[in-house]
């Protein structure tokens, strides 16, 4: 097959233990999955879970140990750090049960679903969508992928965000609203989910503004950690 151009690389993510690496086709997000989080944001209740995307060349993959770079971005003045379990789709499927639903992870990796709050604030007003406020370029940082079987507790496992060694942002997986195996299955009627898909699962209390210099580290117990510097 020839084509007008020469495609765009696919977007990857390294694989802990494996010299291959996983190809992004989707990135979801669920929007407000934590209670603290959906009550700092205004909300109450479990309302039904609520999701929204980002392209997948967003994806910002940390390479080792060293800080990534991500570029503040162009039109806001306040950029958010929001710290997430992302899940990592390896079976695809329409309608997938809960029951079924972690039979369809690869695997798990912390990332951050960086947001130009202000944008954002000013498109709900309008009610218009959130896409420049979430699906910008560099949007999406991601630590290495571990696969599920070497994670067993990870419903359980403390997830936190430091800035410039501060604490902003502590939590635990099964604070989660709606659990990674329930947003499957709400995703999967929806959309038909494929190899490659991300699901960025929601994060909890302690948004807050990063600026140029600022050194972000985002942990989840028993995975890679991720590192980025604003820049």
């Amino acid at each position: 097959m020839s084509h007008v151009f020469q495609p765009a690389p696919i977007p990857t993510v390294p694989v802990v233990g494996d010299a291959r690496r996983f190809p992004v086709r989707r990135i979801y997000c669920v929007g407000r999955n934590y209670v603290d989080h959906a009550i700092e944001m205004g909300a109450t209740g479990r309302e039904a879970p609520f999701f929204f995307m980002k392209p997948a060349d967003a994806v910002l993959p940390a390479e080792g140990e060293a800080a990534v770079e991500m570029h503040y971005p162009t039109l806001t003045k306040s950029l958010h750090h929001e710290v997430e379990l992302v899940c990592a789709i390896g079976k695809g499927g329409r309608d997938i049960a809960a029951a079924d639903a972690l039979g369809h992870v690869f695997g798990y990796a912390v990332g951050l679903d960086m947001t130009r709050r202000d944008l954002q604030n000013e498109m709900k007003k309008q009610g218009r969508p959130w896409s420049i406020g979430k699906g910008f370029d560099e949007s999406a940082p991601i630590g290495a992928i571990t696969p599920a079987a070497q994670v067993p507790g990870i419903m359980k496992a403390p997830i936190a965000l430091d800035v410039n060694g501060n604490v902003r942002q502590l939590s635990h997986i099964d604070k989660l609203i709606w659990s990674v195996a329930e947003t499957i299955e709400h995703l999967s009627r929806a959309w038909a989910l494929q190899a490659g898909d991300l699901i960025y699962t929601g994060t909890p209390a302690g948004v807050d503004a990063v600026v140029a210099g600022d050194v972000l580290e985002a942990r989840i117990e028993g995975l890679s950690p991720l590192r980025v510097r604003i820049v």
